[in-house]
């Protein structure tokens, strides 16, 4: 019993993906980590208009490309069938969502949601607490 160490109770705030802090890896591995519970979570904001509230989603699927790009908080559908929402972390490595669920709908690919868009961009939003 000497070696026994406390683990904190695990809060569903730590499941928020901080891409601005993180690599892709660390947000892979916390997707992967609280697959269950919490879940892991984004907020999104659709279109131009940076007054529209940001839309809380569900990162279900990831994986992390080799690729890396210059940090932005563009969200964009990869080039080939089959490919996910590129996000461009903190260090420029990108995270690559497969699976996603908006708030009040199913669970999804990246292409579905990107349909649904209608031509709308997509960008990644800090938490409204966390400005």
């Amino acid at each position: 019993e000497d070696e026994v160490t406390f683990a904190k109770m695990i809060d569903s705030s730590e499941g928020e993906l901080t891409v601005w802090n993180d690599s892709a890896t660390t947000c892979h591995n916390k997707v992967r980590a609280f697959s269950d519970w919490p879940g892991t979570y984004m907020f999104f904001r659709f279109g131009d208009d940076d007054t529209s509230d940001p839309v809380k989603v569900k990162i279900i699927q990831t994986q992390v490309l080799e690729e890396t790009a210059v940090p932005t908080n563009q969200i964009e559908l990869g080039p080939k069938k089959g490919d996910g929402l590129r996000i461009v972390c903190a260090d420029g490595s990108i995270l690559e969502c497969l699976l996603v669920q908006p708030v009040t709908r199913k669970v999804m690919d990246a292409k579905s949601l990107v349909n649904g868009l209608q031509g709308k961009t997509m960008q990644w939003v800090q938490p409204p607490d966390a400005e």
